[in-house]
Formats: C-alpha cells, structure tokens, sequence
C-alpha cells in the first residue's frame, strides 16, 4: 500500500504541475458555463415560458430562472465530470511518451498496482475539479433562481462522485491502449464534442428521433444527466405545484427536460438510474483490470 500511496500522489502532483493539461480541465467548465448561461439560457427561457403560458399559466422569473438555471448547470455538469477525467487521465499517456512508465515497470511495482494509481490519482484530480465547478454552478444557481434543500445538494454531490468514478472508469479503458501525444488529443477532442450530444446534456433526449433515443436509452451517461436533473430540478417542480400548476403541465415540463426518461415506453424510477449508472462503473472498472492482465501477460 506504500507504492500505491507513493505513486498516487506522484500521479497527482504531475497532473497539477503540468499547466497546460490543468488548466484546460479547470477551464472546461468555466467555459461551459459562460456559453451556456450567454447562448442556450435565453433559448431555453423561451420554451419554458412559452409552454407554461400555453397552459394559461402564468410564471414568475424566478421561477423560470431556478428552472432553466438547473437544466443549465445540470447539463454543464453531467459533462465535465466525463470531459474532465479524460483530460486528467491523460498522463497515462504521457508517461509512455516519455518512457517514464518502463521505468516504473522496471521498478519493484506491480503492473496492477501501478493502474490502479493511475485510475485512484484520476479520481482525485477529477473530483476536485467537478467539485470547485459544482460550487460555481450553485453560486449561479442561487442568482438566478435558488429552490434547492440541503437533501438537494447532497443528492447532487452523490450524482457527481458517481458520474466522475464513471468518467474515469471510462477514460481509463479508453486511454489505455494510446501511446502518442496524437491519439491522445484527438480521443480528448472526440469525446469533448460528442459526448454531451449522447448523454442528451447539449440536447434534450425528447427532441431526438424515436429510434435514436432507444439507442441513446443504452448509454449510462443518460441516467447520470437524467439524475443531475431530477436533483437539481425537484425542488422548481415542488414550487409549481405548490403555486397551482396542473399537475399535466409539470409533467409535461419534466419530460421536455428529460427528468423523466422512458426506456422502450416504461418510466425509468430514480433507483433504477442509481443501478444502472453503478454497474456501468464496475463494469468499466472490470474492463481496466482485465485490459491490464492481458497486456501483463503478453509482457511475460
């Protein structure tokens, strides 16, 4: 447990002395979050507004603001605790540019436990960036448009552990097998790009085609966003009906913003989501282990 200690913190203070490498998984978020709270707040401002006065309803902007605030920093978080693993995890990779990691491997250290440093530093790095970024997202939230509970929060720093222990798994699987400083950043660019699209952040998964939102269904990070969303969102419902709102309209609204999901027309419950997301992470975890006993192996 000494090495593992020893390379952990290694791990974690190369990440944290490389600047370049910090500071784009630091700024990712922040940027987010200024083009979402610039571009996409008016846009969903809109569709609430124009929903809710559909139903001859009318809303107070508060209300609307907590609403398209929580979509916001729920869509901004359920990516950044993916995008961010990736940039973290991405000294993986450069410990085979630099050969740094056959002098590891030359050293009394187990193979198994050197990836398991590699994945416990990503952890670390990643969750404190998520962390300082789910503080700026509260701050946000709390100027806009603030409805959320101690049991709120809690829920949602719960959401983010998991989503982050699923972005690393994930990283780890991915990054693995790259070597070359090119492989690594067009992998950190693919899944910066894509990823928020198939985990319905950028888009609502209701706005997609039948067909692609079965195939979307099958994707853990679905659920995560799916429970950013009910955590952050419960208490704006809770204000809705508590003002009188039909009980059809706040339906309505939870299934635009996806804190309702339905897989192949049956409502997925919240434990559900909990399961799914937590066995994707073991399963990924599984995949790491089993990707570095068979490269051990082919090494003996």
């Amino acid at each position: 447990m000494t090495g593992l200690g020893a390379l952990i913190r290694r791990n974690t203070k190369l990440y944290f002395k490389d600047k370049g490498m910090f500071f784009t998984s630091l700024i990712t978020p922040l940027i987010l979050l200024v083009l979402y709270g610039t571009f996409l707040s008016n846009v969903y401002e809109d569709m609430f507004r124009s929903a809710i006065e559909a139903a001859g309803t009318s809303v107070p902007d508060k209300l609307i603001g907590g609403c398209v605030g929580g979509e916001l920093i729920s869509s901004l978080l359920a990516v950044s605790c993916v995008t961010v693993a990736f940039c973290s995890n991405l000294l993986m990779v450069q410990d085979k540019i630099t050969g740094a990691r056959k002098d590891l491997t030359i050293a009394p250290v187990k193979p198994g436990v050197l990836a398991l440093s590699y994945y416990m530093s990503t952890l670390i790095s990643t969750l404190l960036i998520c962390f300082a970024a789910t503080g700026v997202c509260l701050a946000y939230l709390a100027y806009v448009g603030w409805y959320l509970t101690i049991g709120d929060v809690a829920a949602l720093l719960l959401d983010v552990v998991l989503l982050v222990l699923f972005g690393t798994a994930l990283s780890s699987c991915v990054n693995y097998p790259l070597s070359t400083q090119g492989q690594g950043s067009a992998v950190g660019t693919i899944i910066s790009a894509g990823y928020g699209f198939i985990c319905g952040a950028y888009m609502p998964i209701s706005q997609f085609s039948q067909g692609l939102q079965k195939v979307i269904m099958f994707l853990p990070g679905t659920y995560g966003t799916s429970l950013l969303r009910n955590h952050v969102l419960r208490g704006v419902f809770g204000e809705m009906g508590a003002q009188g709102f039909p009980n059809e309209v706040v339906e309505a609204i939870r299934d635009s913003v996806d804190c309702n999901i339905y897989f192949f027309g049956d409502k997925v419950a919240i434990p559900t989501m909990y399961i799914v997301l937590a066995g994707a992470v073991v399963l990924a975890v599984g995949v790491y282990i089993l990707m570095n006993v068979i490269s051990g192996r082919k090494h003996k």
